[in-house]
């Protein structure tokens, strides 16, 4: 279920090109720490993007919920959880939450 890095290093043995199998418990631990980062810093421009789509459906009188959309975005995520080999249900999860998220904060803001 885990996956190496896509970009995996060659050039022979600085820590950046280093792959988890190399790393020791402390470097593993930092390097969850980045995704960590990274993953909350693509939520936040998500949720900016999903803010903006909000503005435009209310200037626009578009209701708040577009389930053919979010069925396009659970197939995305179905099928780019399929690509990486993890588990599309928690994947798939985790984008329900997030789809629901947005749709409360769009009627909070209406």
């Amino acid at each position: 279920m885990t996956r190496e890095p896509q970009h995996a290093a060659t050039d022979g043995g600085t820590d950046e090109n280093r792959t988890p199998d190399e790393m020791d418990l402390d470097e593993l631990r930092e390097e969850i720490r980045t995704i960590d980062q990274e993953i909350v810093e693509l939520i936040a421009q998500r949720t900016y993007v999903a803010d903006t789509i909000a503005a435009v459906k209310d200037e626009q009188g578009l209701p708040t919920t577009d389930e053919k959309q979010e069925q396009q975005v659970m197939e995305r995520a179905g099928d780019n959880a399929e690509q990486f080999d993890v588990d599309a249900n928690l994947v798939k999860a985790i984008f329900r939450l997030l789809i629901e998220l947005n749709k409360v904060e769009q009627r909070e803001n209406r």
